[in-house]
């Protein structure tokens, strides 16, 4: 095997037990077969029966318990659930070994497919709102608002400090690193995963912390974990080089759903301007920026990004039973190859650029 090529990973029946995942109070966790992949899903029973559902899709290197505290909030308003993608999270990698955007995709709309639940009000985090950006393109018949926190959307200029992790996609860099990082603690890496990701790491609770430390400590035992990052930020950088109707803003073009967007102005990984760009590329857009924030607004500010999602669902007529759109398309074919603030802060409302915009904070 060449330095480049990525090590075998063994099947998921022979991968070594490692701790189990952590289930927070009111949480529960399923397994469902699917053709091809299993999935974990985390689900919150919702406060009163009929809520509409909803999901909820992570980012690289994160799991569906990244939507706990918004799931939380959301309790009265959604029946919600969130996915682990094929290799994170307590979900197996996928048996063809394909971590693109394209296949997570496949896997979500499988997921929903298979549920049986209608259209949900989907939302997506990173990489997960690549995915979901996607879903709702192809499928608009199963979503029915989409909000994306910080989406992966391509940028022509990245920002200095999402290189790193934009590196992790060539060959041979995650084994450099996997070596360089080797005596690092699992402590040591969560203080970095945290300033990168939170625009106040100190907003991070000892023991929600703690529990961070404990996951990364789960996730450095499982043999696979470099290769689903590795595949998954490959896969992600690949969806930026797709042109035509596989191309991301142009499937963000098509989402007929209303979406609102939340953006972070002390977001390190995906730049603050690209909010406006993305509020001119969905159609039916409300954008909500919170200057203080970071990459996971809903970890950060889960009051402040469920305040604004119960208003724009009201405002667009979505909170009961309207579905965003009921075409189907084909979006795989030929695809291969890759508010109201709950936190305290003053909010403020205006317009542009065809999308209603607030701004929380100062």
């Amino acid at each position: 095997m060449s330095s480049t090529e990525l090590p075998f990973v063994p099947p998921a029946t022979v991968l070594p037990k490692v701790a189990p995942v952590r289930v927070g109070e009111g949480e529960r966790l399923r397994t469902v077969g699917l053709p091809g992949i299993t999935l974990t899903v985390r689900s919150r029973p919702p406060a009163r029966e009929g809520l509409p559902p909803a999901l909820f899709v992570h980012g690289l290197g994160g799991s569906s318990q990244n939507w706990s505290a918004l799931m939380e909030q959301l309790e009265g308003d959604v029946d919600g659930e969130a996915v682990d993608l094929p290799g994170f999270g307590d979900s197996p990698p996928p048996d063809d070994g394909n971590y693109s955007v394209t296949a997570h995709a496949r896997a979500v709309i499988r997921l929903l497919d298979a549920s049986g639940r209608g259209a949900v009000h989907l939302f997506g985090n990173s990489l997960g709102g690549a995915v979901s950006t996607r879903v709702a393109a192809v499928r608009p018949d199963l979503v029915r608002t989409l909000t994306l926190v910080s989406p992966a959307l391509p940028e022509i200029r990245v920002q200095r400090s999402a290189v790193p992790t934009g590196l992790l996609a060539l060959p041979g860099v995650a084994g450099l690193f996997t070596r360089y990082s080797k005596g690092w603690t699992a402590e040591q890496r969560v203080r970095g995963v945290t300033a990168l990701c939170y625009g106040d790491p100190g907003r991070v609770s000892p023991e929600g912390f703690q529990h961070a430390v404990e996951e990364m400590e789960r996730r450095l035992q499982l043999p696979y974990f470099w290769d689903a990052m590795t595949r998954s930020a490959r896969g992600l950088v690949n969806a930026y080089t797709l042109g035509g109707q596989h191309a991301l803003w142009r499937q963000a073009e098509r989402v007929l759903a209303p979406t609102l967007l939340v953006y972070g102005g002390r977001d390190q990984l995906v730049g603050f301007r690209m909010a406006q760009k993305a509020a001119r590329a969905f159609r039916d857009s409300r954008l909500l920026t919170l200057p203080e924030a970071g990459h996971v607004a809903m970890m950060e500010y889960p009051e402040t990004v469920a305040g604004a999602f119960r208003e724009f669902a009201a405002d667009k007529g979505a909170s009961e039973g309207s579905v965003g759109g009921s075409e189907r398309r084909d979006g795989f074919a030929g695809a291969s190859g890759e508010g109201n603030s709950g936190d305290g802060a003053d909010a403020a409302t205006a317009s542009g650029d065809g999308a209603d915009t607030t701004t929380v904070g100062s």
